[in-house]
Order: structure tokens, then sequence, then C-alpha cells
């Protein structure tokens, strides 16, 4: 991770500060079968099957002063290889329509027709299936060390890769779900998961814990345009009006990629500019809500602090305040997909505002009745995740 407008000395230390802090409380969610076998403290392991666990201690000082002073704060290594490999290759079947609960996220972008590209076994467990087999026959290890050298995490199939990116450079959209834990059981198990929802209750001091709200995935292929820095919060209608985001990394956050990007302290500022956008992925003028808005706040672009979450490899994830002001940059790739996972989470005893009837997001929740705030919430479409 690395912040803008400071010098390189300064960068590297806030990398180190953000990054060390944060190992010091090990968030690990066992969330596949193979995630049983690696050596974790259970002290601090969320359990994979939601069962037979107390809640666990809260996160130190050090990072709940990060969330509530910067907007944010960062976990690395969170999830897994295994599980980050398992959730990518669930989200190739969402986008070929393929759903294990019978149901369709809320959005969903055009069915992809081509095959699913071919996932190899990650480093790791190459490597280790390499060491048993060159204990068996210790002549091959050389042969077996140059294979695994020119093995690559992810095989085309047919020239597709990753998303249905065919090489095509040409009007490149943002691919985008809309709660895929409705559609997919390995989501929905990362999503409904208590630990997480507890972490997320306890940053924002929320008493009562945390409810699901809503997840969006933003799949962007090679060349996909910048996501226009905006706020989370007021898309949505709930009261308390309080939203914190998870945003999980599902690809290594290189710069290239065009990592999300923080405006630190500046779920601080006013409400004088809302922070929505219209159109959230435009090839100029991303910043131009965030430029208006800070204008507001009698600061101009040149003036903010902008951390960028570049370094943050995938099964790491941020959790940020919904009023903190985020963006990011095209995906400059000429290969690589950027895959994003974010987990929206409200007050476990929110309420429907009368704003949901006028709401293309939330209106369908509330249709029939002149009272959204007597709507139950359903532990169908917003699980609680917490003790």
């Amino acid at each position: 991770m690395h912040t803008s407008n400071r010098t390189s000395n300064d960068t590297n230390d806030q990398e180190k500060g953000y990054i060390n802090d944060q190992i010091n409380f090990p968030f690990r969610i066992p969330l596949v079968e193979k995630d049983d076998v690696l050596e974790m403290n259970d002290q601090w392991i969320s359990s994979s099957s939601n069962d037979g666990f107390l809640p666990p201690p809260p996160p130190p000082s050090t990072i709940i002063e990060s969330f509530r002073n910067d907007g944010f704060c960062i976990f690395p290594n969170v999830l897994s290889q295994y599980a980050i490999d398992a959730l990518n290759d669930r989200l190739e079947d969402v986008l070929r329509g393929i759903y294990d609960r019978n149901r369709k996220p809320d959005k969903v972008p055009r069915k992809l027709k081509s095959q699913k590209p071919r996932q190899t076994m990650n480093k790791e467990e190459d490597s280790t299936m390499n060491e048993t087999e060159s204990k068996n026959n210790p002549n091959d290890h050389h042969q077996q060390q140059e294979e695994k050298n020119n093995k690559t995490t992810i095989k085309q199939s047919g020239g597709i890769g990753p998303i249905g990116f065919s090489g095509n450079y040409q009007n490149v959209k943002v691919l985008q779900i809309i709660n895929i834990h409705k559609a997919d059981s390995l989501f929905r198990k990362l999503e409904t998961n208590r630990m997480l929802g507890n972490i997320v209750a306890q940053l924002a001091g929320w008493e009562q814990g945390a409810r699901l709200a809503q997840d969006q995935v933003w799949a962007k292929p090679p060349g996909a345009p910048p996501l226009v820095f905006h706020r989370d919060s007021p898309y949505f209608m709930f009261e308390p009006a309080n939203v914190v985001t998870v945003w999980l990394a599902l690809d290594d956050m290189d710069e290239e990629l065009g990592p999300l990007e923080y405006v630190k302290g500046s779920h601080k500022w006013g409400d004088g500019r809302v922070g929505s956008a219209k159109q959230f992925f435009q090839a100029n003028n991303s910043k131009n809500l965030l430029q208006s808005a800070a204008t507001l706040e009698g600061l101009s672009l040149k003036d903010l602090d902008i951390v960028s979450m570049a370094g943050l490899k995938a099964g790491g994830l941020s959790i940020h305040d919904g009023k903190v002001w985020h963006g990011s940059n095209k995906n400059a790739s000429s290969a690589r997909p950027r895959r994003g996972l974010g987990m929206h989470f409200v007050p476990a005893n929110v309420r429907f505002t009368a704003d949901a009837n006028r709401s293309s997001l939330w209106k369908s929740y509330v249709a029939g009745t002149d009272s959204p705030s007597e709507v139950e919430l359903s532990e169908e479409d917003f699980p609680r995740s917490c003790w």
C-alpha cells in the first residue's frame, strides 16, 4: 500500500505501518476444505462452519484507531490462495449462468458463452507435490523445478481468459454482479462468516452487530476504465444511516491493475457533496465529484492524502467507512483481470427509510407498503453476520 503526495521514504514508512500493525492481529477465515490443514492459531481463526467458536477478542486499538481516524484499515492474507482460486472459479460459473443456490444475483452481466478457463494448481500446492515427488525420485528434481517455473496461475482455453476476456481492447466494459451471495453458496459462506461480521461491528461500534446489506463484484478486464471517486453511504436507504464496506482482493493488486484508492480522513467531511455517481466508470474526469467535495472542505486535490491498496495480495482485504471517498484507476494490464468483492454491512437493527420506495436497489423489498420502516429484513436477503 502506498500514499500519494509524500516522499518515497514517507511512503515506505506508511506501507510498513499499515501492514505491520495488522499482522499483529492474524485474522484468517478457513473457507475451503484444504484450509483445514493449514497451520493457523485457533484463537484467531473464524470457524468455517460458523459453529462452536466463542466470539474473538476485538482488534487491537491500533487497527480501531486506523479505521476511525483514517476511514479504513487493512487485513492481509485473510483467505488462502486455495480459497481465492475457488472463489474465482465460482465467479466464472456465475458469469455463465450456473447458480448452485438456484437463485440469480440481483444484477448480472450478459451470460458468457465461452468455455470456462482451466485453473492450474496454485504455487504452494504445486511446490508441495514437487517436493514429495522429488523425495520418491531424486533424479526428477531438476526437471520438476523447470516445469514449476514455467507454470502460470491460469491457463486460457480457446483464447478466452478469466472473466471472458478475449484480447479485444475495444469498448472494454467492467463486469458487475450485485448479490452474488444469493446465487452461490461459497460466496455466501464467506459473506455470512460471523468473525467477519463481528470485526465489522467492533470497528464501527455497532453494539447490535452487523448485517449484510448487499455485495458487489467488480471485474475489470484489461483496458477497463477508472472507477469514479465516490462514497458508498448515499446508495443505502436505511436508518441508522451507517455503512461499512469490506473489500476483498481476488487478484494481487499490482499498480498496473488500478488498485482501490482511499482519501484518508474523508469520512469526516460534511455531506455538502453527496458522493453518488450516475456513471461509475469513466475514461476521463474520475475525480470530478471528489474535487467538488474537497473544494467544499476548503481543500484542493493536491492537498489530499490518497492511499493506494497497491501491494495488497489476493486474499487480503480492506474495511472502510461508507463515507470515505474512494475510487480506482484503469486496468492498464495487457492480459490480467482485476477482480474484487465488495461486501456492504449495516447495523443489525436497521430499518428501511421512505427513500427506499424510490430506489432501484431497494424498492422491490418494500413494494406494496406505504411504511418501509415497518418491513422486516429477511435473513435470506439480509443475513446477520455476528455473535
